[in-house]
């Protein structure tokens, strides 16, 4: 449905709440034709590097499982916790959000960059009792998920601040997605910087590695994360603007409902609810699931180093996918459904193919490397480029709530599947098939209710035929 033809909402809603002709509103001018600054980018940037760093140190350890367990004696519950504490840390999302709609961006990601450095420096102390050691590192993942709420909320917020209408959906998938690629480049960095344990020996030479050497390398790693956190840190406090002199847009120029009232809305919409479960749910399964793709993928005897590569590049190619939608959406408005459609059948294929492949015993399909990693791609392909997809609908559909509080409380129930499916690994973790089910059904659940779902694009309204 194109934006000319929504009827979800009433002329006077449509109308701007601070029309773009008043010349001036608490000292801020409101012009007619916005203006787009060069130091977005910089002000993007900024923000997608925070994002990338806190997907990086949250994924830090389900890669590396093997060696963690070997240099610092976590168990698999242990290791399941590590990554639980992401989803933990939205727990008190509405404070976050609070802080973003009433002091603004500035306010929020120096609180975020800060909680950031905090947790990394508590990794890094050292310490020779190993379980003290291990609960400064537990803390330390915790503080770095109290972050999320803010680094992957805000996207749409800083796109709609600073970028123009034609930029916004590009804007919001690389500040949405660049977190997810810290992730994935965990994948990689970890399994390469800290060697697997290896207990056997042969003849010829001896290949062991002991807790101590692993321990050192996975350090390194540690304090690496914790040097570019703190660089980061300074840069944010040295030059991060909250807000244009001058909106890129009407849309951005307008006024918003008020904290309390856009919560009330969110939850009386049943439109909103239905697509907010339809995101919350696979993507927060996908999240647990790839949190710890090496303990799924070690019956199929695919290695913690394959399993890192597997998880890169179903990551990545999902960010690559996602901004390309991102940006034909931008030429193109009005088919976010359609794209989401097409993007969740596609998703609900590649998992079923993934579930099947891997219970080989019962459908004698071919399980090879190949095929794993396929499958695997694929999935991540579909479901993270899904994301800035669904984030722009959000934002659409409940028009004029401001954009940090939608997109708070559907990360919030995002990283509620996610810490359920977790929640539930600490207890059923030495079979683990009942994962790969709720992938599949997560997707097919998430196309059924996009299928039934109304479109509606109040705010694409208001951007293209109000300022005409």
């Amino acid at each position: 449905m194109g934006a000319a033809e929504s009827t979800e909402s009433t002329e006077g809603e449509r109308e701007p709440l601070l029309g773009p002709n008043q010349p001036q509103t608490n000292g801020i001018v409101q012009p007619v034709n916005g203006r787009v600054y060069a130091r977005r980018w910089v002000v993007l940037a900024l923000f997608s590097a925070l994002g990338f760093l806190q997907g990086l140190v949250w994924n830090t350890w389900g890669p590396i499982q093997n060696s963690a367990k070997h240099a610092y004696g976590f168990s698999s519950t242990d290791i399941a916790v590590l990554v639980i504490w992401g989803p933990v840390g939205f727990f008190p999302w509405l404070l976050f959000v609070w802080l973003m709609d009433k002091k603004g961006l500035r306010a929020s990601l120096l609180l975020a960059a800060f909680l950031m450095v905090l947790g990394a420096a508590l990794r890094i102390i050292p310490l020779t009792d190993l379980q003290l050691r291990r609960w400064l590192i537990h803390g330390g993942q915790l503080l770095n998920g109290l972050a999320g709420p803010t680094l992957m909320s805000a996207g749409p917020l800083l796109s709609t601040t600073w970028f123009a209408p034609d930029q916004r959906a590009t804007a919001t998938a690389v500040a949405s997605l660049v977190g997810y690629l810290g992730a994935a480049c965990s994948f990689l960095a970890g399994p390469l910087a800290v060697p697997a344990p290896n207990d056997t020996q042969t003849v010829s030479t001896t290949t062991h590695w002991d807790p101590e050497h692993i321990r050192h390398r996975i350090e390194i790693v540690l304090y690496a994360e914790l040097g570019a956190i703190v660089l980061l840190f300074a840069a944010v406090l040295l030059y991060f603007p909250s807000r244009p002199p001058i909106p890129p847009s009407v849309a951005a120029a307008s006024q918003r409902l008020s904290y309390r009232s856009s919560i009330c809305r969110l939850m009386s919409n049943m439109r909103f609810l239905m697509i907010a479960l339809a995101y919350s749910v696979p993507t927060g399964v996908v999240a647990g699931w790839s949190g710890v793709l090496d303990m799924i993928l070690t019956p199929a005897k695919v290695s913690q180093v394959d399993a890192g590569w597997i998880g890169f590049w179903s990551i990545v190619g999902g960010c690559v996918v996602g901004v390309a939608m991102a940006r034909f959406a931008d030429f193109i408005r009005g088919m976010l459904k359609l794209l989401l459609v097409l993007m969740l059948a596609g998703a609900s294929l590649a998992a079923t193919w993934f579930t099947l492949t891997c219970l080989t015993r019962l459908t004698h399909l071919p399980s090879t490397k190949a095929t794993l990693y396929t499958s695997c791609i694929l999935v991540g392909i579909f479901i993270n480029s899904s994301i800035p997809i669904f984030f722009e609908l959000f934002i659409e559909t409940v028009y004029p709530v401001p954009e940090g509080i939608t997109c708070g409380v559907v990360t919030f129930l995002s990283n509620l599947f996610t810490g359920l499916l977790l929640f539930f690994l600490t207890f059923y973790f030495t079979e683990l098939s009942w994962l790969n089910w709720c992938l599949t059904g997560s997707c097919l659940f998430s196309l059924l209710l996009v299928l039934l779902f109304r479109e509606s694009y109040d705010r694409l309204y208001l951007d293209v035929f109000v300022s005409v």
